[in-house]
């Protein structure tokens, strides 16, 4: 289980709540509390456990099918299918599962489908079973059951989000029904909005753990999905509500670190900063076993010795690279940043002017790589994964066996204590951007825009030759000598009049600020609208990225089928083991 910065849970009863979520197969029809020792639990100490173990599973671990399959990063269904990274190692690892889900070629029983699909009903499942052993609490104040109420229907919320952004078409069971096995025959979205909206109503502003929701963690949620669904109004007076007086639980006002490095640092002084809204939170080396850590990225780390040692996955891709090209102007170039030399290319490279952001989202030859040196060729495991490693979720050479896993774990060394970013304040301000552009003020979207762009052209966090790195203030300390041709700047007034040009700016902008975060494919899937422009990106991706990984061999993105991943076929025969399926399947599938 994971902990909220305290030790809330008791191990005896969340014990026995992981032993009974871990043995049902079909997550949504396990009887109502008959499996729950409801005398043990109809108290505060064992609600608020079962309110953690419903946190728990933020990360993508634990509960059933969590793990690698199931990470709450969404490294591989958010980033390797939208083509930030190649599924990395070497093309037999992984081959039947992981990369037909990059490549579009999965069958509907695909491991990895099926693991993401009932680790987030498991969260649903848990919030559920909040809501229905909370009444039974009479130690409970009013106050603090309101509280309890909200959060449990916030991460029911956000569990139903997941789904609903993976598979869209899913049945939503909350703490009222008796029967699990629903029909996905019913648009789930306002569900979704009513339980953020209850996260909203009952949870306060402050909250005693850095892990918990709070009142504005709610609202960005809400506001995003409001996104989802094209509501640019209703987003937008949310999100002019949450940008001037949002706090998070600890406080403080919500903003960007002026130190971008910061946001993956894994040391404890650095996380849950103001640009954290939503975080899964990771620890190590606190008698779990390593159960505490980031496991879900476990596979994503350079190969050999470094950092890690293993296993080499979730390599970033030569298109993301090129991507962080600019212009003389430190703008950058649309459309046409493939063209031409290859950033970090093995013969003939690129040497013009890039976004600084570059060295901060991926580990490439010849650019310091934290306190570990210069990357070097054997971390690449294959020659189909490119010459980029993976870098936000790495940890430095200083904070190995600190901020790194010592346990007695098979991957102790790819277990660290990095928090998962599900939301950062950035993401808030491009958000708000894109609805300003569509029903506010063009410049009010420039201005958002260019606090980003402002804070990637800060040096302080910049990556330098010929010094040492400070892991405790996440930057190199002698700032003499840049890494690359570092050129990067705000849009200039008036930027933003053409909203066209607008939309383009900011849509290239998340690509370039998130990147590698599993954020792209749901951006791509919601900018769509039945326009094909998802399709486009990712199929130009497969035939440019070819001739560098020949694992995307017979890889294509086909419209009207691949915006969302198909429902779990085991899911569909359960839904009728007493009669005709109730689960229907996404279309092309």
């Amino acid at each position: 289980m994971k902990k909220l910065q305290a030790k809330l849970i008791v191990p005896l009863i969340v014990l026995s709540v992981c032993l009974v979520y871990a043995c049902r197969k079909n997550i949504l029809d396990r009887p109502i509390l008959q499996s729950l020792n409801k005398e043990l639990l109809s108290n505060k100490a064992g609600v608020e456990s079962l309110l953690i173990g419903t946190y728990s599973l933020l990360d993508g671990v634990g509960g059933i099918g969590g793990g690698i399959n199931a990470a709450g990063s969404n490294w591989l269904f958010g980033s390797v299918a939208a083509g930030d990274a190649y599924k990395g190692s070497e093309p037999s690892d992984g081959g039947n599962d992981a990369l037909p889900v990059g490549n579009f070629t999965y069958t509907t029983s695909n491991p990895y489908i099926q693991s993401k699909y009932t680790l987030c009903f498991s969260g649903v499942v848990r919030a559920n079973d909040v809501l229905r052993i909370l009444p039974l609490a009479k130690d409970i104040s009013a106050s603090e059951a309101k509280r309890i109420m909200g959060e449990a229907k916030f991460l029911r919320g956000y569990y139903y989000f997941e789904l609903k952004k993976m598979y869209n078409m899913i049945p939503y069971v909350d703490e009222t029904v008796t029967d699990g096995n629903q029909p996905n025959d019913k648009d789930i979205w306002p569900d979704i909005e009513k339980d953020l909206q209850a996260g909203i109503d009952n949870i306060p502003a402050t909250q005693p753990n850095k892990g918990r929701a709070n009142k504005w963690i709610a609202v960005a949620y809400l506001a995003k999905a409001k996104m989802f669904q094209h509501k640019f109004a209703e987003a937008k007076a949310l999100y002019d509500d949450l940008i001037t007086n949002g706090i998070k639980p600890t406080g403080e006002k919500f903003a960007l670190n002026d130190n971008m490095q910061k946001n993956f640092s894994p040391n404890s002084a650095q996380k849950n900063s103001v640009e954290s809204v939503f975080a899964a939170q990771a620890s190590v080396n606190d008698n779990s076993g390593g159960n505490n850590g980031n496991t879900g990225d476990e596979l994503n780390f350079p190969y050999n010795s470094g950092p890690g040692a293993c296993c080499g996955w979730f390599n970033p891709s030569q298109s993301l690279g090129n991507s962080f090209k600019t212009d003389d102007n430190g703008l950058p170039l649309f459309t046409t940043f493939n063209d031409g030399k290859k950033v970090s290319g093995k013969t003939d490279p690129y040497t013009g002017n890039v976004d600084p952001r570059l060295d901060i989202t991926v580990g490439r030859p010849n650019i310091p790589y934290l306190d570990w040196g210069n990357p070097e060729p054997k971390w690449i495991r294959d020659p189909t994964d490119g010459v980029f490693s993976p870098r936000k979720n790495v940890y430095s050479s200083s904070e190995k066996g600190t901020n790194s896993s010592t346990e007695n774990y098979w991957a102790a060394n790819e277990v660290t204590s990095n928090n998962v970013n599900l939301m950062r304040w950035s993401d808030v301000l491009l958000m708000a951007a894109e609805a300003e552009v569509e029903v506010g003020d063009v410049n009010k979207a420039l201005t958002y825009v260019n606090m980003v762009r402002t804070r990637a052209a800060n040096p302080i966090w910049w990556v330098y030759k010929n010094s040492d790195y400070d892991a405790t203030k996440s930057e190199y300390t002698d700032k003499t000598t840049k890494a690359d041709k570092y050129v990067v700047s705000p849009y200039p007034a008036g930027a933003f009049a053409d909203k066209n040009y607008a939309r383009t700016a900011i849509h290239f902008e998340r690509k370039l600020e998130l990147a590698m975060e599993g954020q792209r494919f749901f951006d791509l899937q919601r900018w769509d609208q039945g326009t094909g422009s998802m399709a486009n990106e990712i199929n130009a991706f497969f035939a440019y990225d070819i001739n560098i990984n020949s694992q995307l061999n017979g890889a294509h993105f086909t419209k009207g089928k691949n915006e969302y991943y198909a429902i779990p076929q085991n899911q569909i025969d359960l839904s009728g083991a007493t009669g005709s399926s109730k689960l229907k399947q996404n279309p092309g599938y």
